[in-house]
């Protein structure tokens, strides 16, 4: 079971919609709010944890993100807000069935 970490960007209540395929815990859920970008991707490698879920475009840039064993996914949306992004869920899991372990970086256009 593939585990993901929404990041605290995006709306805690997301979590009971993605499919009993994953386990989702939220940056609030692990106490995490406080770590920096590479602090939270190395928390995620110590806990087994593979995706990282974020609305952060920076994030690519202020990493290098080949130096964590974590899968980054990018939601390119107009707003982070629950609305938005509840009728996407299939298709973000449907982005990160067919996305390669290796695929360091995903970026999935929900505009």
């Amino acid at each position: 079971m593939r585990r993901i970490l929404l990041d605290e960007n995006l709306p805690k209540p997301l979590i009971k919609h993605f499919s009993i395929n994953y386990k989702i815990d939220s940056v609030s859920d692990l106490n995490w709010q406080s770590k920096k970008n590479g602090e939270l991707l190395e928390a995620m490698a110590r806990e087994g944890i593979d995706i990282l879920l974020t609305v952060d475009k920076n994030l690519q840039f202020q990493q290098n993100l080949d130096k964590y064993p974590v899968q980054i996914i990018l939601l390119l949306t107009l707003s982070n807000r629950y609305k938005s992004i509840v009728p996407k869920i299939p298709l973000i899991e449907s982005e990160i069935i067919k996305s390669d372990a290796s695929d360091k970086l995903i970026v999935i256009d929900i505009r």
